[in-house]
């Protein structure tokens, strides 16, 4: 054990003699282990938004049955001559009669922005929606005051309104929203018999949420009302544009999919042509895939360098070798063991890239917040881009650098010990 300790010290002083060519050699192995970790926290915060992003429409066991008017025909379209729509009963027998769904909720959008205006005169643009009770439990969105839509508002159809946190900002700044009077426009023609206004009440207000990267929509200018209010007040019918399926898990998807066709065919004539099914999951997934692609490519990339820094680490340690012939051959003459010998030069590879490793480390994560801030101001698709360091990762990187030392200083090493003590003192 002793004589271990003493190679070891024996080979970082070693090191230490020639610090300049010891950290000029390191620097492969520096910008190698950053390079690698950068790239990987760059991608995992890519996958971070991703998922994140999913979330936002719901999370990745969720489908949506929506309305269509056309279909693909021949390679052109047609339209649609079924005269079936969804309504709330199509929801309540889903969630009653489907075991592979966990809940239901619906959403009756206007797909044009309109004028909605406070009481003192302050108005902007912004969405509505017609939904039920549950669609923020099931969306995963959190109240910031107040509360949502209830199974009462839903059955009255009363005048309430539930709104984003970009509404509230700029219809009543700093002030609280809560029991405040909007008046809200009709949405577009071809959903409404005739244009009208009419006074909500504000009942609550959402914590922000931001905007969808897959749909453009910014979630925090939104307006949420009762269903059936929307369809009294504003559409004149019973129609739902879109039903949110939520999926037991999302494996279980293929399996609700079919009980949701079933009701559906049930209800509806056995027609299912008149609406298409949107796959969170398998819209979403080909992104993943690209992410982890990116990631991959770009790793083994950057993997390069420290392939290119072993090298430079076996070539130091070779020289080191011939210099200090005489000195092995003197070791050697003096008792030491070929495995004190092997143990000195390998510790010396090993202290050199394991340092590296950790210098890599903090360069890495420099680098990485670096390009994540790049990424934002150059990219400008998301506000904010994390780059995630894993302690996994970091671990590994060290791990790697030690194992590399190892890799390329073994031959160095080996070349040292097997040189004949007698040849050795004989060298100039």
């Amino acid at each position: 054990m002793m004589r271990f300790f003493e190679a070891i010290s024996v080979g970082i002083k070693a090191l230490l003699i020639n610090k300049l060519r010891s950290l000029l050699t390191t620097l492969g192995i520096v910008i190698g282990i950053a390079s690698v970790l950068a790239m990987i926290a760059i991608g995992d915060g890519a996958k971070k938004i991703i998922v994140e992003d999913i979330q936002k429409l719901g999370g990745l066991n969720t489908f949506t049955l929506y309305r269509v008017s056309t279909k693909l025909v021949g390679g052109r379209r047609v339209p649609i001559r079924s005269k079936e729509h969804f309504n709330y009963d199509d929801v309540l027998a889903i969630e009653a009669a489907c075991s592979s769904v966990k809940g239901v909720t619906l959403r009756l959008p206007s797909y044009s922005v309109v004028l909605v205006q406070a009481k003192d005169g302050s108005d902007m643009r912004a969405g509505y929606y017609g939904v039920n009770e549950v669609y923020t439990e099931l969306m995963k969105w959190d109240l910031r005051a107040g509360r949502f839509i209830s199974t009462d508002d839903v059955n009255n159809a009363t005048k309430v309104a539930v709104i984003g946190a970009d509404v509230a900002t700029n219809l009543f700044g700093n002030a609280s929203p809560i029991g405040q009077e909007i008046k809200l426009g009709s949405a577009r023609r071809q959903y409404t018999y005739k244009r009208r206004t009419e006074r909500f009440i504000v009942i609550g207000t959402l914590v922000p949420r931001g905007r969808s990267l897959k749909f453009g929509i910014n979630y925090d200018s939104q307006i949420f009302i009762p269903v059936t209010t929307m369809q009294q007040r504003f559409t004149g019918n019973d129609r739902i544009l879109q039903i949110v399926i939520h999926a037991s898990t999302v494996e279980a998807i293929p399996k609700a999919i079919e009980e949701v066709k079933a009701v559906i065919r049930k209800r509806h004539r056995n027609e299912d042509d008149f609406y298409r099914i949107f796959k969170v999951h398998s819209e979403t997934s080909s992104l993943l895939k690209i992410s982890a692609i990116i990631k991959i490519a770009l790793g083994s990339i950057a993997g390069f360098s420290l392939l290119v820094g072993g090298i430079g680490i076996m070539n130091m340690m070779l020289v080191a070798v011939a210099e200090r012939t005489r000195e092995i051959g003197l070791c050697k003459a003096l008792g030491a063991k070929n495995s004190d010998i092997l143990l000195q030069f390998l510790s010396e590879s090993v202290s050199l890239c394991s340092i590296g490793g950790l210098l890599g480390v903090g360069l890495g994560v420099f680098v990485g917040k670096g390009m994540a801030y790049l990424a934002v101001r150059i990219v400008k698709i998301v506000p904010t881009w994390l780059a995630v360091f894993s302690l996994q990762w970091i671990l590994i990187s060290v791990a790697f650098s030690a194992v590399l030392g190892i890799c390329f200083g073994l031959y160095p090493a080996v070349k040292a010990m097997r040189l004949s003590p007698i040849e050795a003192l004989r060298a100039e």
